[in-house]
């Protein structure tokens, strides 16, 4: 399944806002090798959001989802300190995702591109619904 590949009918009537490759430098990792300094991190989020409460009708922030929510969680998570693995950090996200009351549903996949050198990275994908 691609990223941007709408996981349930449900969610047919929702707007979809993401952050997309949204890369991060970060401490992650359980090797002790990587407990020494920060690895990139490339973060992907979809938020699903019913139109009925997020469409402007004024053309105001007010009444929309704001991208800087996505990205300043991200942020607030990173500074708390090491994380070891990436399924933390992924469902982190998602249920901060969640908390927010005009979301319905999220799709957070992370990724680490520089862990080997025969492959283009690593990574975890989750997809949760409050309903």
């Amino acid at each position: 399944m691609t990223f941007n590949t709408l996981p349930t009918a449900a969610l047919a009537n929702c707007r979809r806002l993401f952050l997309k490759d949204y890369v991060i430098n970060m401490n992650i990792g359980v090797h002790e090798f990587e407990k020494k300094g920060e690895q990139r991190v490339v973060v992907n989020v979809d938020l699903y959001v019913p139109l009925e409460l997020n469409t402007p009708t004024n053309d105001d922030l007010k009444e929309v989802v704001d991208y800087d929510f996505m990205r300043q969680t991200i942020s607030d998570i990173i500074a708390s300190g090491h994380i070891h693995l990436q399924e933390t950090l992924c469902d982190e996200i998602v249920s901060r995702m969640l908390a927010h009351p005009l979301v319905h549903a999220t799709r957070v996949s992370t990724e680490k591109p520089d862990v080997y050198p025969d492959c283009n990275g690593v990574g975890v994908e989750v997809f949760r619904s409050k309903y």
